[in-house]
């Protein structure tokens, strides 16, 4: 059994499959890279690559994947919209994330990316439902800087002071798979929430 997986990033294929190894082995993972997704997403909207993903999600289905995980927090409500299409289930792997953060009161959202921030405050508020909550973004500064040079540690240093420097919250959601290994270098004692643990459990299940 085959879960195909969509990165806009290839920094997520070893991280995935050390996931796997440690939480699922024997789940067979195909990485699906491509890059200039989010480079469009970023530059006309998630709506831009739609076409784009479909076809990429048709072509995994194709070659036996049993489901997909869309590692991107940016195109993931594109990828989920094209499940009925694909005819297996597409998941986004930061919606378990916004299921356990909706259930606070007071979120604040970290992101390395503003383009990340409309969609995971979407995915939030649709998972909240009726419930009142104050929902605060903050945008890491330098952090995307680092990421795209390459720099991981000065990247999870950006994203774990950030979350250090938040107060007056129930929980902190880091919005961007890519920051998960920042919460091992917090010090702050409000609950801090990433996304590929869970995501990928969701994803396992829906292979099963």
């Amino acid at each position: 059994m085959t879960l195909a997986l969509l990165h806009t990033s290839p920094a997520h294929v070893p991280a995935f499959d050390a996931l796997r190894d440690m939480d699922h082995p024997g789940l067979g993972l195909r990485h699906l890279v491509a890059e200039d997704l989010l480079i469009r997403a970023r530059k006309s909207g998630p709506g831009a690559v739609a076409g784009e993903v479909r076809a990429l999600l048709a072509g995994a289905v194709a070659e036996g994947a049993r489901a997909v995980l869309c590692t991107c927090s940016t195109i993931g409500g594109v990828a989920e919209s094209a499940a009925a299409a694909a005819g297996v289930p597409v998941l986004r792997v930061d919606r378990p994330m916004a299921v356990a953060a909706a259930a606070r009161e007071r979120v604040v959202v970290l992101a390395a990316l503003d383009a990340t921030l409309a969609p995971t405050l979407a995915l939030l508020a649709e998972e909240r439902g009726d419930r009142t909550a104050e929902v605060r973004t903050v945008l890491v500064d330098g952090a995307w800087a680092c990421f795209e040079a390459d720099d991981r540690e000065g990247f999870l240093d950006l994203v774990a002071a950030a979350a250090d420097a938040v107060t007056d919250a129930d929980v902190i959601v880091l919005a961007q798979a890519s920051m998960a290994d920042a919460v091992t270098r917090t010090v702050t004692r409000i609950p801090v929430l990433s996304s590929p643990r869970t995501g990928l459990a969701a994803a396992a299940a829906a292979v099963r």
